[in-house]
């Protein structure tokens, strides 16, 4: 049976800077073939337009696909379910899937609607990613321009106009894989640290904070989080049950990211043979707890096993499987970490040979 493809939803209010997180994510996908799901409203399908300029073969005209009758969560049966029909039936189907959807719109109903049939055997919900504008919320404001995330509300008249924003904002923490605290450049570090860890004790356990600026994220860390989001609908309960929703984001926050990446770092981590893969797999699960690690994935060499056995982790979660003979390459272990600025290289190294 086919793996099913990944689909991660991408969430936050208008400005945040979602398109711009996935506009670094197209020009940086390593030959990954991603298609894109735009619920746009209104006269706000900028979006579009400044996506489809990333052409050749990560993403062709046909891979981005607009949702323009309003809320997706509204025209689910409708208008969503058709078009992912649409993108599964193809020959060329997309390595992933990315939806971009408003903050003003509970992400459960579109969660949800991956349990339906026929869909649910092809796709699985790889994570929800809640992009936050740091700024704005440390200053307590919850978006950099909330008259324009209001008067976007004031299109859509399905929309639950009286909910704060405090409310949706908690909606889309409670519902998060991972948040993404954006525009970091323009915080003080200790005032960074601060709303991360805010953010950490507001969210469910096990949900990862990172700190970006300019949307600037390893695609590693984005994508490939692999949670099965809809069939744990019930730990994403919704907060406030109100009918609200909209759309999305005109980020007009655009000075040239000239340090892209130097938030994060990676390194690898090489071994001999293991004795013992579950003790392994539990020694990773602990140095990454202890380390702050946000991925560590690679292939490990297993005493008296011809099999290579493959590693992947996402935060203190270690999923492990026998993929493929060592054949004539050398048996050995070698891990990929990869995390936030300032990892102790030679502390995770320590613990990953022990």
């Amino acid at each position: 049976m086919p793996a099913k493809i990944p689909a991660t939803v991408v969430t936050g209010f208008l400005g945040a800077g979602k398109t711009t997180l996935i506009r670094h994510m197209l020009q940086n996908a390593n030959g990954k073939k991603i298609a894109l799901i735009i619920n746009e409203f209104g006269d706000l399908g900028v979006d579009g337009d400044i996506l489809k300029g990333c052409g050749d073969e990560v993403c062709t005209e046909d891979d981005i696909v607009e949702l323009s009758n309003g809320c997706i969560c509204c025209t689910v049966a409708d208008d969503f379910i058709p078009t992912m029909e649409q993108l599964l039936a193809r020959e060329d189907k997309p390595d992933h899937i990315v939806i971009e959807t408003s903050g003003l719109a509970l992400p459960q109903p579109l969660l949800r609607a991956f349990n339906w049939p026929g869909i649910s055997t092809k796709v699985t919900v790889d994570g929800v990613v809640t992009v936050v504008d740091g700024r704005a919320v440390h200053d307590g404001q919850f978006a950099h321009n909330v008259a324009a995330v209001d008067a976007q509300r004031a299109q859509d008249e399905n929309l639950d106009h009286e909910t704060p924003l405090s409310e949706l904002f908690e909606d889309q923490v409670a519902c998060a894989d991972m948040i993404v605290v954006n525009k970091t450049d323009l915080l003080e570090t200790s005032e960074a640290e601060t709303l991360t860890s805010r953010l950490k004790t507001e969210s469910r356990d096990g949900v990862q904070v990172v700190k970006a600026s300019m949307g600037a994220l390893p695609v590693d860390v984005l994508l490939g989080q692999g949670i099965g989001a809809e069939s744990d609908l019930a730990a994403r309960h919704e907060v406030h049950h109100h009918h609200h929703h909209d759309d999305d984001e005109d980020d007009h926050h655009d000075h040239e990211h000239a340090h892209g990446h130097d938030e994060f770092e990676s390194f690898i981590v090489t071994r001999g043979e293991i004795g013992d893969a579950n003790a392994f797999a539990e020694q990773v699960a602990e140095t990454i707890r202890s380390n702050n690690i946000l991925r560590l994935k690679g292939f490990v060499a297993i005493e008296g096993k011809p099999m290579r056995l493959t590693l992947q982790a996402v935060g203190p979660r270690v999923d492990t499987y026998f993929d493929q003979p060592f054949g004539d390459t050398n048996r050995e272990t070698r891990l990929v970490v990869i995390g936030e600025a300032g990892l102790d290289q030679a502390a995770i190294t320590a613990a990953l040979m022990q």
